[in-house]
């Protein structure tokens, strides 16, 4: 198992995720018609011509699901119970089909669960880079973890 358990996180430990992903135009169409989401400026080619952009936008919704998914395998990867939230979540620069994204992790808090005695809460903040490490986005994520066997 590669995730780590509730005990393994530190306050203030950093994460420099080595999986990389190139996304690509087809990831937009398609993440776009999976949800439903048909918002010219993501699958229009014309349309988005004449928006300030010139291009698709990827959508924020898929940049941020790929930006957490890059920090899985380093961090939560059959540790996690499941998430219990997002917040603080911005996109300051746009993501475009071609621009490879890298992701960074800081463990920000943690406290053991009140209710679940083999559980704890790892408050993590996700950053997303593009090749030109400009973040694309970030978000704090708490997540409801498992604790190291007895």
């Amino acid at each position: 198992m590669a995730g780590l358990y509730f005990d393994q996180f530190e306050i203030g430990q950093v994460f420099k995720h080595e999986i990389r992903r190139t996304v690509t135009d087809m990831d937009n169409i398609l993440f776009s018609s999976l949800t439903y989401n048909p918002a010219a400026i993501h699958i229009d080619h014309e349309y988005a011509k004449g928006t300030e952009f010139s291009k698709p936008l990827m959508n924020s919704i898929f940049t941020l699901g790929l930006v957490i998914g890059l920090s899985i395998q380093d961090t939560t990867l059959g540790t996690t119970i499941g998430n219990l939230g997002m917040t603080d979540t911005t996109f300051p620069k746009p993501v475009f089909a071609g621009d490879t994204i890298r992701s960074e992790t800081k463990i920000v808090e943690k406290r053991e669960s009140k209710s679940r005695p083999t559980q704890g809460i790892v408050t993590f903040e996700h950053i997303g880079l593009n090749q030109r490490d400009e973040v694309i986005c970030r978000t704090v994520r708490a997540a409801l973890m498992i604790k190291a066997p007895a």
